[in-house]
């Protein structure tokens, strides 16, 4: 209804329909991040030595979908960013307080991880102090820094700084005994910085580096901002139709660019290497856009519930994961000698029942269905950590 400058002069016109908008908690975004936290379950806990080559990171250049998991949380949390803090700058919150809650929240974020790696010992002396979670938490936090004092044309340029930067630091930068540009495990820069700066707070399988090192954190924000890049394209004021076509052409032009930059930096995820960074974060935008026009486009909301459910407490199942896998395979059925918990419920329950591959793979789906019925506990309390 408009209403004119006289009181008596009122004119109804019918409004224009408009386009489809976001909703606060967006059931594609939920149902993506819980599929994604379910293949992590499932390649984080096999049951024995033997399980599918997809199944496992990608020894060193290259790629499986293993290697997936963990960019696309990162880019799940960009596009958290932008539809999460510009609700609230939309509804006036001051963004100096909304930096304040993000330094919190990645503060707690960042304890989380450390404690995951320091328990059980707590071994100060070798405590790991980067990690998955540690690196969630920074690049939340430089993200969300980056989305409150720059518009998106600035944050592109930021992206391109953060990959090109990386991309020189890794092929010119010399390392002692090797040179420049050789990318080694071992060899390169990203890992000599992490042997002489983290020490001995290295990743334990690695010793004297760590897949989530210091360097290689400059691309993994990247990574958060291109997520960032695809909450700005569901917030236009477009039919959801075309906004999940710009989803799915852009994470295509990535794609073409991580493979074409895979010619001279390939695509490495333990270097989390520029080619990486654009390869994966095209996936990304490729299978959300999926996510939208099946879930939110065409309705499919009650097939991906259970989805959706894990994706809603993230990391409480990450955590319940980490922790309880840890705990079966340090606790032990009849002493020190004999068999774990872990081993013996495979051995007694799975092996007889299936190939090595097979029974390891069994293992891990039901740990996943496990920790499905822990996030549907806490979703019928209506319990969700935020962290």
């Amino acid at each position: 209804m408009i209403q004119s400058s006289s009181p008596s002069a009122v004119a109804h016109v019918a409004p224009k329909p408009p386009a489809e908008t976001i909703p606060a908690r967006l059931v594609s975004l939920d149902a993506f991040r819980g599929a994604t936290i379910a293949l992590m379950v499932l390649v984080n806990t096999p049951g024995g030595r033997s399980s599918y080559a997809p199944l496992n990171h990608s020894d060193w250049n290259g790629w499986t979908i293993t290697d997936l998991v963990f960019p696309s949380f990162l880019w799940i949390v960009g596009v958290a960013i932008t539809l999460s803090l510009g609700q609230r700058i939309a509804a006036g919150v001051p963004k100096s307080r909304l930096f304040l809650q993000v330094l919190r929240r990645a503060a707690v974020i960042f304890g989380l991880g450390l404690i995951v790696y320091a328990a059980p010992n707590f071994d100060l002396s070798t405590q790991r102090l980067l990690g998955v979670l540690q690196r969630i938490a920074i690049c939340y936090l430089i993200a969300s820094a980056i989305y409150l004092t720059t518009r998106w044309r600035a944050q592109i340029v930021w992206i391109v700084a953060l990959l090109v930067s990386y991309w020189l630091i890794m092929m010119l930068a010399p390392v002692p005994g090797y040179g420049a540009g050789d990318l080694a495990v071992g060899h390169n820069i990203a890992n000599y910085v992490d042997g002489v700066v983290l020490g001995a707070h290295n990743y334990a399988n690695t010793k004297n580096w760590d897949p989530e090192g210091l360097i290689s954190t400059l691309p993994s924000i990247a990574t958060a901002l291109f997520g960032i890049m695809a909450g700005h394209i569901l917030k236009l004021k477009r039919d959801l139709s075309e906004r999940t076509t710009w989803l799915y052409l852009t994470g295509s032009i990535l794609i073409a660019l991580g493979l074409i930059c895979d010619i001279w930096l390939p695509i490495n995820k333990k270097l989390w290497t520029s080619s990486f960074t654009l390869f994966m974060a095209g996936m990304d935008f490729v299978i959300f856009a999926g996510f939208v026009w099946l879930i939110d486009g065409r309705g499919y909301r009650r097939y991906a519930r259970p989805l959706a459910i894990m994706g809603m407490n993230a990391i409480a199942v990450y955590l319940a994961s980490e922790l309880l896998e840890e705990a079966l395979s340090l606790i032990h059925v009849g002493g020190p000698a004999s068999p774990s918990v872990h081993q013996w419920i495979y051995q007694s329950l799975f092996a007889p029942l299936a190939s090595p591959r097979n029974a390891s793979l069994a293992y891990a789906i039901c740990y996943v269905m496990l920790m499905y019925a822990i996030a549907y506990g806490m979703y019928r309390k209506r319990w969700f950590l935020k962290a």
